[in-house]
């Protein structure tokens, strides 16, 4: 109760900055115009099939009929793609891995790589930004113990505060979607949340755009994470909070 406190008591008369302010703006302005310039650009013709994938079949419908525009019509797709991925991450939307599957079909490794970190990082930043207008209610409703232990693991850490938010998202050891709506609630400052947000993503972004070249033969998402990518990955985020595991010994 104290530490709910604590956090409640270090509300200000507005949580966003300027360049908060400033950065959210732009984003919501340019996801509409981008979505305003693919209506009026695009052929007319029938998109029904035009839906948020929620299974591997329904992906690859999506992927083979978006394949024959995206040649032709590929700012348009890269566009609408965006927008999309940016609003499903920003709205705390279920199906981002199924996105980063089709940015690696349609567009190849290298490409879907930055597509996908670039728009989860724009899409996550979104969500901090949201939720630190309106998301304390929600966070303290849905995952109490969560946010408790978070918040102390921050105050713990909070010299070296990159490598743990770096090391979160290199690990499965809280859900990206929490540390999204929770990290403004904590105080990380935004700077560590992006950077930590944009570097961290690239593993885990690599392996599921590379498994989506070969689309067609994957059979369930449980192919995607095999155990020496879980252990890479675990790998790669030990390192990455070493240096506050030794700062800790040191004192």
């Amino acid at each position: 109760m104290e530490g709910r406190e604590e956090i409640k008591g270090s509300k200000p008369s507005f949580p966003l900055t300027f360049w908060e302010v400033a950065v959210a703006s732009t984003m919501v302005i340019g996801i509409f115009l981008g979505l305003v310039g693919v209506y009026l650009t695009m052929p007319a013709s029938d998109y029904s099939f035009l839906k948020l994938p929620r299974n591997l079949e329904d992906l690859q419908i999506l992927r083979d009929n978006l394949e024959s525009y995206t040649s032709d019509y590929t700012v348009q797709v890269l566009v609408g793609y965006c927008a999309v991925y940016i609003f499903m991450q920003t709205f705390m939307i279920p199906g981002t891995v199924f996105m980063s599957l089709l940015a690696g079909s349609l567009f190849g490794v290298f490409k879907g790589v930055v597509l996908v970190v670039s728009t989860a990082t724009a899409g996550a930043s979104s969500c901090y930004f949201l939720s630190k207008l309106i998301g304390r209610p929600l966070v303290f409703s849905l995952w109490p113990d969560k946010l408790s232990f978070f918040q102390a693991q921050v105050a713990q850490r909070r010299e070296r505060l990159f490598n743990y938010m770096l090391f979160l998202r290199l690990t499965p050891t809280l859900p990206n979607t929490f540390i999204n709506v929770a990290s403004p609630i904590v105080d990380v400052p935004y700077h560590i949340f992006f950077m930590a947000t944009f570097i961290g993503l690239i593993p885990a972004a690599y392996i599921t755009v590379r498994a989506g070249i070969a689309l067609s033969e994957l059979q369930s998402l449980g192919d995607l994470y095999d155990f020496n990518s879980i252990a890479t990955l675990f790998l790669i985020g030990v390192v990455s909070v070493t240096p506050t595991l030794m700062s800790k010994t040191k004192q």
